[in-house]
């Protein structure tokens, strides 16, 4: 629930921010007669992303168990490739994506009558689909396991909702100036974490690829620490939850998990130590302070 609450937050402020950029930026030069195409590309986006939740959750259901093995790792697999570009993405473009979104602005309402309501498509639907993919990759592990409980269900969609609804209220306030955050600094914090989590959504695709005997390895055990770790544990439960740990992982699993963690936890911190220096260097075009006089 907490990795749900997690991509649920990250991803909703992504959205609210870009909403706040859109209206405000419309409001302050005096454009409020196109507000209502930017709430029109919102409700459109949102429910293209409601409608390609609905179809991953259940259209897969009639399908033989090793075409929803299939279908799962490689959705998985594919969710895992879009939070990582997206990770890097934010870390790197935060500090800029007001400007861009202007000018994206200042095109639309310049062109066509509905430019408005793709740009707001366009950017409010991509981290919609986003979310919609990588929380159905992150539940499915769970979900499996705990078919037929109340858990099964719920746990995920409230966790989710409840970082949504947090970033519409942040995403809010930020709008009415009510409190400034350090973007840069919070998608350092949640996109390091969500490396781990989508490290193991990576396992678990992989996992799913081996059930489906698409990838071989599904008996060469790396560890089996079910003895130590009781799966009906509350901590199991958490650490199953958060990043999809199995106790009983195959080599393959295992490898999948240390090859993505360890390059791209790297390239991530490098590339966050790196902004940050240049954040706090001296700019080059600062007035150098005159030299004494005697």
């Amino acid at each position: 629930m907490l990795a749900n609450y997690l991509i649920g937050l990250r991803e909703g402020l992504e959205a609210a921010l870009v909403v706040s950029i859109l209206v405000a930026y419309l409001v302050k030069s005096d454009r409020r007669h196109l507000l209502a195409r930017i709430w029109v590309g919102v409700a459109v986006a949102v429910g293209v992303s409601l409608a390609f939740g609905a179809a991953l959750t259940w259209g897969p259901r009639g399908l033989t168990f090793e075409a929803q093995e299939a279908i799962g790792g490689t959705l998985s697999i594919v969710a895992v490739g879009f939070v990582t570009w997206m990770i890097f993405w934010m870390a790197r473009a935060a500090r800029a994506m007001g400007g861009e979104l202007r000018g994206q602005i200042d095109r639309a309402a310049d062109g066509a009558r509905w430019s408005l309501v793709l740009v707001a498509v366009l950017a409010v639907g991509r981290e919609g689909l986003e979310t919609a993919l990588f929380l159905w990759a992150a539940t499915q592990a769970g979900t499996r396991e705990a078919v037929g409980t109340a858990t099964a269900t719920w746990q995920p969609l409230l966790g989710a909702a409840l970082g949504l609804a947090t970033a519409v209220v942040l995403g809010y306030l930020i709008y009415r100036g009510a409190i400034s955050i350090n973007l840069s600094r919070f998608f350092a914090w949640t996109g390091g974490f969500l490396i781990l989590v989508a490290a193991g959504v990576l396992s678990y695709g992989v996992h799913d690829l081996q059930e489906a005997a698409i990838l071989p390895g599904l008996n060469a055990i790396a560890f089996d620490v079910s003895g130590a770790i009781d799966p009906g544990s509350w901590y199991a439960t958490l650490l199953k939850g958060v990043f999809n740990f199995s106790p009983v992982t195959t080599v393959l699993e295992a490898v999948a998990w240390i090859a993505y963690v360890v390059p791209t936890m790297t390239l991530f911190v490098l590339g966050v130590r790196r902004r940050g220096a240049k954040a706090s260097a001296p700019s080059k075009h600062q007035p150098q302070p005159a030299p004494a006089t005697r």
